[in-house]
């Protein structure tokens, strides 16, 4: 009797395991079946043909452990995927890749919620830092954040484009009180040592140039009856441009 030796390989063939459950005409394995394989994995689940197909749950000797849909012996449609150090990801995979939504908790527990493509973030998704609780909800491609998307944090938020991780170009902070700062990120490599095979390694050095604030300003002050509450009244303006700075 045979199985496969990991998740990525199964060639009954050349790896020989234990396996118990159902079989077909054929002697394949099928149906409900368990077999543990020579380097120490186990699966139990849904056989068909042969192969790991339908729900299932494979666990890995290292400590890791897939739940969830198989296809053709590859994680496929929905399940969850316990990793040794502690992450996890629950969503949708799609021949062996996070492809899909779904939410991936990082061991210092940061979460992400959102969009997947071929094992990388990708999309529109959330990024949950769990030590400050600020997050950046926007567009991720290829593991990256690109594009239009926002820093939220507890008592103000920034939008703006994104290129390469860094914010870039026009963007605004806008606090709760009820003013903007209006201005834009430059982005600039500073060559740093070099690497292991002689290339210089870099690092994005960010440049914030304010040019405006816009925002509730109060109006001159009324004098009141005495007893009469003072109600201060507001208007919106730009109140302070950083372009043209006054003597």
């Amino acid at each position: 009797m045979s199985d496969a030796g990991s998740d990525e390989f199964d060639d009954e063939r050349s790896k020989l395991g234990e396996y118990e459950g159902g079989r077909n005409e054929a002697g394949e394995r099928h149906g409900v079946g368990k077999a543990v394989l020579p380097n120490g994995d186990v699966y139990q689940g849904k056989y068909e043909s042969g192969k790991r197909h339908g729900q299932g749950t494979y666990r890995f000797k290292n400590g890791a452990r897939y739940v969830g849909d198989y296809y053709q012996n590859m994680k496929h449609g929905q399940g969850t995927f316990y990793y040794p150090d502690g992450s996890k990801y629950e969503g949708s995979w799609v021949k062996d890749l996070r492809q899909g939504h779904g939410v991936y908790t990082y061991p210092n527990g940061d979460m992400y919620d959102g969009q997947w493509l071929q094992h990388m973030r990708h999309g529109q998704g959330i990024y949950h830092y769990h030590d400050t609780g600020s997050k950046f909800k926007g567009s991720w491609v290829n593991g990256k954040m690109e594009a239009a998307g926002e820093y939220i944090h507890s008592n103000h938020r920034y939008k703006s484009n994104f290129v390469n991780n860094y914010p870039f170009g026009p963007g605004k902070y806008v606090f709760d009180i009820g003013c903007e700062q209006h201005g834009q990120y430059d982005q600039t490599e500073q060559d740093r040592a070099e690497g292991e095979w002689g290339e210089l390694a870099s690092t994005t050095i960010l440049k914030w140039i304010p040019k405006c604030i816009t925002g509730l300003t109060l109006s001159t002050p009324v004098k009141k009856t005495p007893g009469e509450l003072y109600q201060p009244k507001m208007r919106w303006g730009c109140s302070q441009d950083f372009r043209n700075p006054k003597s």
